[in-house]
């Protein structure tokens, strides 16, 4: 096992999850909720990563990412580094990567809470925060754990558009999934096989809870 490797996508993953889920809960909120001229286009752009290879998508984050770019330059500005082959880059890849995961499970959830009952929540005085903190956010968990599960199971497995952003500094940049690429390049099955099979059961544990709390909805609906 590369502990190292698995370490930087631990903290990858874990950080990716805390950033995007309130982004996920807001924006998701608001794709349920609200009507407004553009929100188709907001919803594919959402889910373009789902449909772009890795490689284009992590091409056009380089490019974005690099110290002639908008966003490079900000971040130089703002921080005196650079973007690209770094920690602070592959996360915010690793953020633009996820969005579907973390933001179209918690849409579908909040499309599942009956309008009336915030109306009958604001009738009562509550406030739309208080609404969505004591009302909506107890009903829609299920959606939240399955963009957490979802964002944390797909970070740990991403591969081309972290090793386009930040290619593979080992402690820095070098993901797990890049290791198993590395081990195979040196004919060193076993270890390929041994941080696969990691992979492999939280992959695997991660569709067990998806599914499983899609069951548990289907079978309160009947």
């Amino acid at each position: 096992m590369d502990w190292s490797a698995l370490s930087v996508s631990l903290r990858l993953a874990i950080f990716t999850c805390l950033f995007l889920l309130p982004i996920g809960i807001w924006v998701g909120r608001r794709l349920a909720t609200a009507q407004f001229r553009g929100k188709g286009l907001c919803e594919a752009l959402v889910a373009l990563p789902l449909v772009l290879p890795p490689t284009v998508l992590g091409f056009y984050l380089l490019q974005s990412f690099g110290r002639e770019a908008p966003v490079g330059q900000l971040w130089m500005s703002l921080t005196g580094g650079g973007l690209t082959f770094t920690f602070s880059g592959i996360l915010l890849a690793s953020l633009v990567a996820n969005l579907p995961f973390a933001i179209q499970p918690i849409q579908r959830a909040f499309e599942n809470v009956p309008h009336n009952l915030r109306e009958a929540a604001w009738c009562s005085g509550l406030s739309p925060w208080q609404t969505l903190l004591l009302i909506e956010l107890p009903l829609v968990w299920p959606g939240i754990l399955s963009a957490t599960a979802l964002t944390f199971a797909h970070t740990l497995g991403e591969f081309g558009v972290i090793l386009m952003v930040g290619g593979a500094i080992d402690g820095e940049t070098r993901t797990l999934a890049i290791a198993i690429y590395d081990r195979v390049q040196a004919f060193d099955e076993q270890g390929a096989a041994q941080m696969a099979a990691l992979l492999l059961v939280v992959s695997f544990t991660t569709l067990g809870v998806v599914y499983g709390l899609a069951g548990r909805r289907r079978w309160a609906r009947g």
